[in-house]
């Protein structure tokens, strides 16, 4: 018997690794009030690779981002059409539990947003909050392996008890990115993670994203087209609310089909 697979678009040939569909967003559409921000997006986020979404300012990257765990829930007047799914299951079906579909399916903002909480609360909250650890020695070995995932527990291990915020910006990045994956999440949603951060600290993030594949989903929102292109396996250009291309990142930034996506990425873009 043949097993069902749900493969993205451009799936590999017979012979080479094909790529399953994680989450599929399918005639997405999202209003602010009367004003329509997104038109008719379909887009599939492979599993365990990471995704780019890339376009000009305002053009919906970071809407559709946040149409991928609900957060746009909490705006008022945003009305969603369309289909979101994850694993197939559709995440706007009026019974699915939000606060457990946040769980799988976590965020990095923009700007390290760190609790006013010691490093080691700010990483055990959530695995508290979701029942994760049986006991004290389950937590702190969460904690412990979380931040060693995010490349940070040699610089912090002795000072868990100190405040996140008195951390770099970078440290603080890692720090809110191991807060994110301590609760075991199947996707990562990024939305511009090194934007506020110096070149050294972008790196050590954008080697820790490349690390982290391995195991997580991953969509990242960025306005650095050398960052895609050093990130991602897939990427979607953005433009005036609508995709007008998606394809594998290298081939995207190689030789683009639209003319749009050639402008943005040559910055001949107006």
């Amino acid at each position: 018997m043949m097993e069902n697979i749900k493969l993205t678009a451009g799936s590999a040939p017979v012979g080479q690794k094909q790529m399953l569909t994680k989450m599929r967003g399918e005639k997405v559409c999202v209003f602010y009030g009367a004003k329509q921000a997104l038109y008719d997006v379909d887009l599939d986020v492979p599993e365990r690779q990471v995704t780019a979404l890339i376009g000009p300012s305002g053009c919906g990257k970071s809407t559709f981002l946040r149409t991928l765990n609900r957060m746009n829930d909490t705006i008022e007047g945003c009305r969603i059409v369309g289909k979101i799914t994850l694993d197939g299951e559709d995440i706007y079906q009026p019974d699915l539990d939000v606060v457990e579909l946040r769980a799988r399916v976590g965020m990095v903002f923009q700007k390290p947003n760190p609790f006013p909480k010691s490093i080691f609360e700010n990483v055990a909250y959530g695995p508290k909050i979701h029942g994760l650890a049986r006991n004290k020695t389950d937590l702190e070995e969460i904690v412990a392996t979380s931040l060693k995932r995010a490349g940070l527990f040699e610089e912090v291990k002795d000072r868990l008890d100190e405040p996140g915020t008195g951390l770099s910006g970078g440290q603080q990045q890692r720090l809110c990115i191991a807060r994110a994956i301590a609760v075991s999440p199947e996707v990562i949603l990024m939305d511009e993670p090194c934007s506020a951060l110096d070149p050294i600290a972008t790196a050590t993030v954008e080697e820790l994203i490349d690390e982290l594949k391995q195991n997580f989903t991953i969509v990242i929102v960025t306005h650095s087209m050398q960052q895609a292109a050093r990130v991602s396996q897939r990427t979607a250009m953005f433009h005036l609310g609508r995709i007008v291309e998606v394809g594998a990142t290298e081939k995207m930034f190689s030789n683009p089909d639209d003319k749009r996506t050639q402008d943005y990425i040559t910055g001949r873009f107006g």
